[in-house]
């Protein structure tokens, strides 16, 4: 059983944030085995790292506000982030500068890439309660920032944004704060997890709603799994955790229902390997990683590490390590595999 061996495995330790990490998400396997993961935190700074060795890449310098999520392009040349300062940023990976700086009348706590490499859009949600869609071909920004090279302290001028334009889906549908958005592997299907403890999900072609889905509490976490379940007849499985439910769903069938599964932890982040039928918990109320068995719907064990509530969490593309991201400013890695991988030698 691969998990077993996990717990005497000590986790990879990733420092450099300074408050409590978000959001974190893997980007597919780039460049034959290699991957990446990105960070949102609270410190406004969203941070680029190895995603097998967790080492430091660079730092992308710009937000003014807190960063609530932060995601990477399929080729990872890419990256978007989401934040309190009332705007949402598209950020070159290589040379850290701003492509994008693309200004809203609220905070924006939700974005997503669609899956082509070299996307030319992006969705953004947050407490506008609008899901918007912008043209990422049209305009751009430069405001001076040279990102993973820049001092924390590097002068920014906030005043040069983005004109690429953009459009809404689903006016006034949304009841409240847009906490996540997924794109279907399908690439026209759209979910959005919102505070009115529903998730919906949107036709692009028609702009149209085709399917919702009551939560049984205030959504915590909405991540398209880097691993399905074999089952899955669909693109992929979508892992949701709302109050003390974790869901799982097939990503791009409206409303269908895989397994819903009751704790008695309130769940801030959850995420599946759908391959070795086994999925992760972070709770809002302690500081523990939970692994479960996904069949069994039983608790197998505890990883114990982080010094606060675990926010966020998810699996690397090849299913072999997992993330996890918390209050305490760190974000750490957990080997999820028999044998030496990465830095376990």
């Amino acid at each position: 059983m691969a998990a077993v061996e996990t717990a005497k495995v000590v986790p990879l330790t990733c420092h450099g944030h300074s408050r409590p990490v978000t959001h974190l998400s893997f980007s597919p396997a780039v460049d034959e085995e290699q991957y990446y993961i990105v960070s949102a935190c609270k410190d406004n700074n969203p941070m680029l790292r190895d995603g097998i060795t967790g080492d430091w890449i660079g730092t992308f310098i710009g937000h003014k506000g807190a960063v609530w999520q932060a995601r990477l392009s399929s080729d990872a040349t890419i990256a978007a982030t989401g934040s309190a300062d009332f705007s949402a940023r598209v950020w070159d990976t290589k040379t850290g500068e701003t492509l994008h700086n693309l200004p809203h009348n609220h905070i924006v706590r939700a974005v997503a890439f669609p899956p082509q490499p070299n996307p030319q859009i992006l969705a953004t949600g947050g407490a506008e309660k609008k899901l918007r869609i912008f043209d990422l071909s049209r305009g751009g920004s430069d405001n001076g920032t040279n990102g993973t090279n820049s001092p924390a302290s590097a002068p920014v001028d906030t005043s040069a944004n983005s004109t690429a334009p953009s459009y809404e889906i689903g006016p006034g549908v949304h009841e409240g704060t847009i906490k996540s958005i997924v794109w279907s592997p399908d690439s026209h299907i759209l979910i959005t997890a919102a505070d009115d403890k529903k998730l919906r999900w949107w036709d692009l072609r028609t702009q149209s709603l085709i399917g919702e889905y009551l939560l049984g509490g205030l959504v915590g976490s909405c991540e398209l799994d880097s691993i399905p379940l074999a089952e899955s007849s669909s693109h992929g499985t979508l892992s949701v955790a709302a109050g003390k439910n974790v869901y799982f769903f097939e990503v791009d069938k409206p409303a269908s229902l895989l397994k819903h599964i009751k704790t008695p932890y309130d769940i801030a982040s959850v995420a599946l390997n759908g391959k070795d039928r086994k999925f992760v918990t972070g709770q809002s109320g302690d500081t523990w990683v939970r692994v479960w068995d996904y069949d069994r719907e039983v608790e197998l064990e505890m990883g114990k590490g982080h010094h606060g509530p675990i926010w966020t969490c998810g699996f690397s593309p090849d299913g072999r390590l997992y993330a996890t991201g918390s209050e305490d400013g760190t974000v750490k890695l957990w080997k999820f595999t028999k044998g030496p991988y990465g830095l376990w030698r």
